[in-house]
This record gives structure tokens, sequence and C-alpha cells, in this order.
């Protein structure tokens, strides 16, 4: 690969490490219209320092002579992505990786940092086998460089889970996840597409939960097909897919999404639906919204109104009038760091406080909407308690005109379900990490 893609991957990491952009949107920025193996070359790199970022500045640490504080941004994006290569990219010589991160060098910055850089990483190539393993005798300062996670996390998943569902967990967050689509089944049967996708070159299977779920595992420009344009699928995680399923609406009901965009889960309740009824889905701001209607558009549905509301503020034109409610509730994200992996360096344990505030707010408002007997799935995609069973526990406590609802629509999930909630967790269900709960009003 030339020094062209290095360099894409060096602008994208600086734009997401020194300008705060999402990875996926910087990606997407700056892939366009590139051959389709220097796109996943370049993803592979931008993804792989993301995930292992914490290691790859404590290898720097221990091999720069320069204190890692002083070493400039443009440098420090190069270096990361020159220990990335040398570490854990088998197939690409440490000479390479060394010379193409002069070149960056040349590129972006001044003459006296070319030998720095070029010594820096020739040190970490000769030594690479010492630093696979990091030396650390305290478990929390352990855990957290060898898996690049900030250590807060660690030590409060340590607390939670113990030590080996903590290291499954961190392991599996450094995995790239598999892409999953949602068959439209207004549209097409899954067997259908599964041949459609096959005889387009895809490797495709079945979801193991999720009834409309299928695996792509090599994904590749797969929105690019006629398949995608004329509406017969949609990208969504196979845990997001299990709301619908477990919501499991009937036609001709009236269903509120409360926080809808970018309506994954709006189009799929509306197609368990037959596409019969009405589902409002909501959100707060007006580009969010657009795509609503954009996806739904595309996959066919008509039934899905949008309209621009906050979830947080109650609307005294529907208590008591909808048949079910979803709350798919901003969150902490905890449980898509293997898709984002640069939520583990933005997000602060403070932040998880003031969410539970705003969910719980949410779910008072929604819980006003629902007829007697009505149903409220409430949803998150993290693993954080607080977030999940803890808030729900408080919820029907202090509304005691709601119990958790038993349901079992699901398939091959070992968990009792007969609480009326699951925790899917990455390490064990190979899904993103997520919560559902199904509640009923009495």
């Amino acid at each position: 690969m030339s020094y062209n893609t290095r360099l894409k991957a060096y602008k994208i990491l600086f734009e997401i490490n020194e300008k705060k952009a999402y990875s996926n949107i910087s990606i997407q920025r700056n892939t366009k219209g590139i051959e389709k193996l220097d796109e996943a070359f370049i993803r592979e790199l931008v993804y792989g320092v993301l995930e292992n970022k914490l290691y790859i500045d404590w290898v720097i640490k221990k091999y720069s002579k320069l204190k890692f504080k002083k070493i400039s941004p443009k440098i420090l994006q190069i270096l990361r992505l020159g220990v990335y290569q040398i570490v854990f990219m088998d197939k690409i010589p440490d000479s390479a990786a060394c010379n193409e991160s002069v070149k960056l060098a040349k590129i972006v910055s001044h003459k006296g940092t070319f030998g720095f850089v070029n010594g820096v990483l020739r040190n970490i190539a000769r030594n690479k086998e010492k630093v696979r393993e990091p030396k650390i005798s305290n478990k929390i300062k352990y855990l957290s460089i060898k898996y690049s996670h900030p250590e807060w996390m660690v030590k409060k998943w340590l607390n939670e889970f113990g030590f080996k569902f903590t290291k499954e967990l961190l392991e599996k967050n450094n995995t790239k996840p598999h892409l999953n689509i949602r068959v439209n089944t207004l549209k097409v049967s899954k067997e259908s597409l599964m041949d459609k996708l096959k005889n387009e070159g895809f490797d495709v299977k079945e979801t193991k939960y999720a009834l409309d779920g299928i695996i792509i595992n090599n994904p590749s420009r797969i929105t690019d097909l006629e398949e995608f344009k004329k509406g017969f699928f949609t990208i969504q995680d196979e845990s997001s897919m299990l709301v619908a399923q477990i919501m499991n609406p009937k036609e001709n009901s009236l269903v509120l999404d409360v926080c809808s965009a970018p309506g994954g889960k709006a189009t799929h309740i509306a197609q368990k639906m037959n596409n019969n009824g009405k589902v409002i889905a909501r959100d707060i701001y007006e580009h969010k919204v657009n795509l609503i209607n954009e996806n739904s558009k595309r996959l066919g549905i008509d039934i899905i109104e949008t309209e621009i509301f906050n979830g947080s503020k109650l609307d005294e034109n529907l208590l008591e009038k909808v048949d079910y409610c979803l709350v798919d509730a901003p969150c902490s994200g905890l449980g898509l760091i293997r898709r984002k992996p640069d939520i583990k360096w933005t997000k602060r344990k403070d932040e998880i406080e003031k969410l539970v505030k705003l969910q719980k707010d949410i779910l008072i408002n929604a819980s006003k909407y629902l007829k007697t007997g009505g149903t409220l799935i409430y949803s998150t995609c993290t693993i954080e308690n607080k977030e999940n069973l803890e808030l729900i526990n408080t919820f029907i406590k202090e509304k005691q005109n709601y119990k958790l609802e038993s349901f079992s629509n699901l398939v091959n999930i070992d968990e009792s379900t007969t609480k009326g909630y699951l925790q899917m967790y990455p390490n064990i269900h190979s899904t993103d990490g997520f919560f559902i709960a199904k509640l009923k009003k009495l």
C-alpha cells in the first residue's frame, strides 16, 4: 500500500484526535471514490489505532527519548500508525512501516522530525517481542494498557463482572464486528435475499437471535447494490433488531417511538405491522428526522409520521392514546465500542449520572402516553446497569401501574426472558452490548 493511503489514514486520525471528529463520518468523507482494497486498508489502520491507542502510546513512551507530552500532534499520529503496523500487522514488513512513516513526516512536518520518527520506530521494531505483553503488576493498569480502555472503565467493570468476564469483554471490544443487515420482508423473503447476495459474491449467513437478520462477512460497498437502493434491506445490528421482535406489535396499532433517528427500529416496527397502522417517529433534530423519512421511503413504508419533538417534554395530546411505545434512550453507548472505538476516549464517568436523569425523565413521560394494557419497550446500547435494569426497577417502584412482562419470541437465548428483560454482551452474544425491557401498563 502506498503512502497515499497512509496519508489518508493520518488525516482521519488527526481529525478524530485533534478536531474531535466522529470516526465513521471522517472515514466516509476521506475515502470517497477510492479502490476497495485501499479503503479496507485505511479502515484497518484507523480503527486499529483507535482500538489500541492507550497501548500504542505506552509503547511510544517506552522508546521515545523525547517526553510524550512534547511530541507534536502531527508526529504523534504518524508514530501511532507506524507502531500499529509494526506490532499488529504481520503482513507489513517493519522496514516498510518505518520508511512510509518517515515519508509521511516529510509531507506534514519539518526536517528535524524525520530522524526522530525513524529512530523511534526502528527501536520499537527491534524490540517488538518485548512490548507485546506489558509487564505491569497492577491489575487495573495492566488491563487498561493491554486492551486500551480507560482505567475508570476497567475498574468499574472489574467491580461488577470480575476479572475473567472483564478481560473477555475488553478483548471482544477490540475485535472487528460483523456487519448485519435486516431483511425488509415487505419486499423480499430472507431466503430469496440471501440467494441474491450469494450470487453477487457475498459471504452470508443467518443471524443467531434475530429472525430478520443476515450476517455479511465481506460487506465492502454493500450499499452500492441495487438490492439496497430498492429497499430490500437496511443495515442494523442484530441486538437492535430484537427491539421490534420483542415488541411484536399488532397490525393497525398506534405506536410511538420517542427517540427514533435514524429510524432502524421504527421501520422494523412498521414492517412487523405489515405496513398497516401508524407509527409516530420523533427526534429533536430536523436532519435526523429527515434520515427517518429517507429510510422509510427507500424501504417502501408509508405508515411512519415523523415529528420534531423532545422526549423529555410531555405531549398532552397523546396521553393514554398509544398502544405501544418505544424509548430507545440516549445512553453512554458503551455497548458499541467494537463499532465506535473512539467512544472509549470521549466518554466520561460523570456523564452516566446525567444520562440516567434524562433517561428517567423520558421514560416517565412515555409511560403517560400508553393505554391501559399497552406495551412499553425501553432499550439502550450500553451495558451499564445504572442506565438499564437499575433504572427500570426504580421506575416500576415509583410507577406501580407498570410491571415487567415476559417474552418468548426469541431463539437461541440461553438466559431466561421470563423476567421481562434481556441484557446482551459482546463477549457472550457477539452482538453490540444492548439492553431491552418489556413493560405492561396495568
